[in-house]
């Protein structure tokens, strides 16, 4: 592997452990019953373990989005001309998709990364770190070289190196590529061994036609190009996407930084996937967003042991869900912070220690 992906790697600790003990007890002391504010609490606690804080604030939030083409588009496996992924890359640079929208919104940060486009266009505000225009299909052969995997991933490293050094306090991970579900899905198949013909979902919407021929896709690229399970770049360049490769990056360099970061659906998942299997300590920052109604989501999602926050039906990509997981991360910060104890609220929380000293009940919702 590339001595500076491996460098990053060793820079990525487990997560402060008696920061984390520290943020429950304090939990403990808050002005309410043990546990009632639920995976808020959690989320805190976890922003501690990555701070070393016991009390923290988001207030720059960044979502990259990284942008490639996908050769294997050629195949009809997409309802989208190839076309629509610079238009709606621009398109983010406007404020005009369902993730840039949300974020102009909220007041957060959107970066548009060019990993690999393939038409030219005429966008300054795009941050152009082309590395190919776009991939190969992958019935053809392998989508790109080795190297060329490594250095998307390197792409996605700096840009989390870059944001922490403009003091960004949190990162989402989206991204912009038509075909991105058919590699994405080529690709949780290899690194989980499930068969691709039950894990392929519809992506952008196409027909039931459509979907059959997705399917034996996948499963055709794969016998073809034999990626193997257990190296993470091998698998990228065979049969994933330059988009996936530098997301994946992003993720191991937040992870290096320290910086909490967020996935958003299945894309970003399955990037996120890529990352816990190169470093698993890496999968500690990682916060989910909403729950994609894509079919592989749910495998990879507990593939890394998380739960989505939220479930809205949405698949729409981008990185849509990372505004909404701020929100609910800035919500948890305003309880470490805001909520008062049980001294300062003036209340004797004497009868709370028999229920302290149980045993941890069952959930029940």
């Amino acid at each position: 592997m590339n001595k500076k992906i491996l460098q990053t790697l060793q820079e990525i600790t487990p997560l402060n452990q008696n920061a984390i003990l520290a943020a429950q007890k304090y939990q403990s002391s808050l002005a309410m019953p043990p546990g009632s504010m639920g995976e808020l609490l959690e989320i805190g606690a976890k922003l501690s373990g990555i701070t070393g804080k016991l009390h923290n604030s988001l207030p720059k939030k960044r979502i990259v989005v990284l942008a490639a083409d996908n050769g294997i588009v050629a195949e009809g496996v997409s309802s989208a001309p190839q076309s629509v992924t610079v238009s709606q890359a621009i398109n983010m640079t406007k404020s005009l998709t369902g993730m840039s929208a949300l974020a102009k919104h909220f007041g957060n940060e959107v970066q548009v990364v060019d990993v690999g486009i393939k038409y030219s266009y005429d966008c300054p505000q795009i941050l152009n770190k082309n590395i190919r225009k776009g991939t190969n299909s992958f019935l053809n052969g392998p989508a790109m070289s080795r190297e060329e995997a490594e250095n998307a991933v390197l792409v996605g490293i700096e840009l989390a190196k870059s944001a922490k050094s403009s003091g960004i306090s949190v990162l989402g991970v989206g991204e912009m590529g038509i075909g991105n579900t058919t590699t994405s899905t080529a690709v949780l198949s290899v690194l989980t061994g499930l068969d691709a013909g039950e894990i392929t979902g519809r992506g952008g919407c196409i027909t039931d036609e459509m979907l059959l021929h997705k399917k034996e896709v996948i499963k055709k690229g794969i016998e073809l190009n034999k990626p193997q399970k257990n190296d993470v770049i091998d698998v990228l360049s065979k049969v994933g996407g330059l988009d996936l490769a530098a997301m994946c990056g992003v993720f191991l360099g937040a992870a290096a930084e320290k910086l909490p970061v967020v996935i958003d659906g299945y894309i970003s998942v399955v990037a996120a996937l890529c990352a816990a299997r190169i470093c698993p300590n890496s999968a500690r920052y990682f916060f989910s967003s909403h729950c994609s109604e894509e079919i592989g989501y749910k495998i990879a999602i507990n593939e890394l042991s998380l739960a989505p926050y939220l479930n809205l039906r949405m698949r729409l990509g981008e990185g849509s869900g990372c505004p909404l997981a701020f929100e609910i991360m800035d919500a948890a910060c305003v309880i470490m912070n805001d909520m008062a104890t049980f001294e300062q609220a003036k209340i004797n929380d004497d009868y709370l220690s028999e229920i302290r000293n149980a045993p941890p009940m069952e959930t029940i919702c």
